[in-house]
């Protein structure tokens, strides 16, 4: 009997020695390295945001963990960063819609509707009432949502002073590398789409591949678009939108003090680039005017130009690019929210 309590204690010993060691390994889980693809120039804000979500890591792990950054397309297009996080070469990227809707169709909403939404405050309306079920959906296809962002307003940066949409279809137009149905869409329209890595826009534009970028100021600056395309067409067409998504499998792997350090930092993350977006702009075209940018005047007429240009894309654009379903709940919640008297 004395024999039996003393093997029983030894096996209560051996099982507690050995679910503390599980203990201390499942602390210690957190992987090493960390590999982050961002089509963002190296020192923007973008790069920032993600450097600061990595020294939160690195502290939750007491140094033993670290982020490594891929900026300025380093890793390839948007969608070749998708594929790369779906077989573990990368564990997360910075994506704008052209890359999340390689993952789920339906965050398309809130970029590939042209001049459907009127200011930053009616995005992010309708970008808060679709978040649950956009980030439920990207989760489903193992991707979690660490931070929403938003890049700026697209304009059109062109060579010649063109303002009329008649007078592009004279021209080649940047598209983003990947993107099919916005190609298929623009042909349809009657235009002349180029599609290129964003690396390559400014070789194309001085080699007379593209004669047409439509981009956010801030890329436009950085990526001196502007010194070869001297005119911009200040129309709003669109909002480029993204989120920093993450593998499932690396998240999981994650544990609880890493997961609240990264969490905590990419709240701070998304909050910055909302603060920022709105100067951004101005700040990027103001540069660009130093340096001889010429801003167009957007006269009444030419805005009614391309408003019904935006209107007569939309039913094209429900169902291709944006599946119909979304497509029309956005359009419910900008209706709602406009008759509620916020505009």
């Amino acid at each position: 009997m004395i024999r039996m309590t003393i093997l029983a204690r030894a096996w209560l010993l051996l099982l507690t020695a050995a679910a503390a060691l599980m203990a201390s390994a499942a602390h210690s889980a957190d992987p090493a390295l960390i590999k982050v693809a961002t089509v963002a120039p190296k020192g923007s804000i973008y790069h920032r945001v993600l450097q600061e979500v990595g020294e939160a890591y690195r502290n939750a792990s007491e140094g033993k963990g670290r982020v490594v950054i891929y900026t300025d397309s380093l890793q390839g297009t948007e969608p070749a960063t998708v594929r790369r996080m779906r077989v573990g070469q990368l564990d997360a990227s910075m994506l704008t819609v052209v890359g999340l809707t390689e993952i789920d169709p339906s965050v398309a909403a809130l970029q590939f509707m042209p001049m459907m939404f009127r200011s930053w405050e009616e995005l992010d309306h309708v970008r808060e009432a679709l978040r649950p079920v956009l980030e439920e959906k990207l989760a489903a296809k193992g991707f979690k949502v660490l931070f929403w962002g938003e890049a700026g307003w697209v304009q059109f940066f062109s060579k010649d002073p063109i303002t009329l949409p008649g007078q592009y279809k004279d021209a080649r137009i940047f598209v983003w590398a990947g993107d099919g149905a916005q190609v298929g869409l623009m042909k349809t329209l009657g235009y002349r789409p180029v599609p290129l890595p964003i690396t390559d826009i400014l070789p194309g534009l001085e080699t007379g591949m593209v004669d047409v970028v439509p981009v956010v100021p801030l890329w436009a600056l950085v990526g001196q678009f502007d010194r070869v395309a001297r005119y911009m067409l200040p129309l709003n067409w669109a909002p480029i939108v993204g989120a920093t998504v993450m593998r499932q499998q690396t998240y999981d792997a994650l544990s609880p003090g890493a997961r609240e350090a990264i969490m905590g930092a990419a709240k701070k993350a998304g909050e910055q680039l909302r603060a920022h977006r709105s100067v951004q702009d101005g700040e990027s075209i103001r540069a660009m005017q130093a340096r001889g940018l010429v801003v167009q005047p957007l006269t009444p007429e030419v805005e009614q130009a391309w408003k019904k240009v935006a209107e007569e894309a939309w039913p094209l654009v429900r169902g291709s690019l944006v599946p119909a379903d979304t497509f029309d709940r956005v359009q419910q919640i900008i209706a709602a929210h406009r008759d509620g008297g916020r505009q």
